[in-house]
């Protein structure tokens, strides 16, 4: 018998990459809700076994997302769905608040259709500007107030309390910079490859002394994977990122190494919010949970300059 796992957000970077990972292996049963707002149906892997199936609908509608619930029987719920993108974002702020009653509305599904277990999709966002580096999912408090970090601090309570009240089983990912070959030029690291590929200005938002991490989406994939096969990270959080830290302008500089580009960098005025001076998480726990180092910057990039996939999105084969 199969096990039944709804994927939110399914057609996005991170939700298709878990779909092409899980769905190679037969006995899962994938449903894919997206609504198509901010990722493409393109990124949706084809089913060597038959056992994706994908609907366009919208979690933020109950209607929509309670036709799914009643249709299937799930066993999990990962739950991705969500408006993405620093300028997406800023410049349309109600729109993110609007993420809330997805996270409330398949909350309660869930919890109605009794499933083992639920999983949410947060964000490094929440940290806001440090005050402890690394960031640790229990001491280093939540302090952004952008809209986008709200909503995702929001739906970690929503989780906390629907454990409490109904014992629903929980865990949270608060994700960092993740990045991979179905990544769009909304996300820094496509964004810099792209231009450089095409010897075309890269852009930065303020100084570039502004420090992150980046994750290759193997890494995170199969961190989540384990987790969800092995029961791991029971109502808990856990930060899902690399700890290789780097400056954006450094980044832009490599990048320009890496694929011996004449682009040039164009300083842009700083982002009025939500850019933070740094950001590195505590990845003790993944680290723990994966077994083996994580893929390295540079051997990432070079993943995505031989990925057939991250070309051919980006109009570069």
């Amino acid at each position: 018998m199969k096990t039944n796992i709804l994927i939110t957000g399914g057609a996005g970077n991170i939700g298709s990459s878990l779909v092409r990972k899980l769905s190679a292996n037969d006995k899962y049963q994938i449903i894919i809700v997206d609504n198509l707002s901010t990722s493409s149906e393109d990124k949706i892997p084809a089913s060597v076994h038959n056992n994706i199936l994908f609907i366009n609908a919208d979690c933020n509608n109950y209607q929509e997302i309670a036709k799914v619930f009643y249709q299937f029987s799930f066993d999990y719920v990962f739950h991705f769905a969500a408006v993405v993108g620093v300028n997406r974002t800023q410049e349309n702020p109600l729109n993110v608040l609007n993420d809330i009653k997805g996270v409330e509305y398949i909350l309660e599904l869930s919890k109605t259709a009794k499933i083992k277990k639920f999983f949410y999709s947060s964000s490094s966002e929440v940290y806001g500007e440090p005050v402890e580096i690394p960031q640790k999912e229990h001491s280093t408090p939540l302090n952004s107030r952008i809209p986008y970090a709200v909503v995702k601090n929001v739906g970690e309570c929503y989780c906390r309390s629907y454990y409490q009240e109904y014992q629903l089983s929980h865990t949270i990912f608060r994700f960092f910079n993740t990045y991979g070959p179905y990544q769009t030029t909304d996300f820094v690291i496509p964004k810099f490859l792209v231009a450089a590929l095409k010897n075309e200005p890269i852009t930065i938002y303020g100084d570039g002394n502004q420090s992150r991490t980046f994750t290759y989406i193997d890494d995170n994939v199969d961190t989540m994977i384990k987790i969800l096969e092995n029961n791991l990270i029971n109502n808990d959080i856990i930060n899902i990122g690399n700890d290789e830290m780097i400056s954006v302008l450094e980044l832009a500089r490599s990048i320009i190494q890496i694929t011996k580009s004449k682009s040039q960098i164009v300083f842009l005025p700083p982002l009025k919010e939500g850019d933070m001076t740094r950001r590195m998480p505590d990845n003790t726990k993944m680290k723990t949970i994966l077994q083996h180092p994580l893929i390295t910057l540079e051997k990432g990039i070079q993943k995505l300059l031989k990925s057939k996939e991250f070309l051919s999105l980006n109009g570069l084969n």
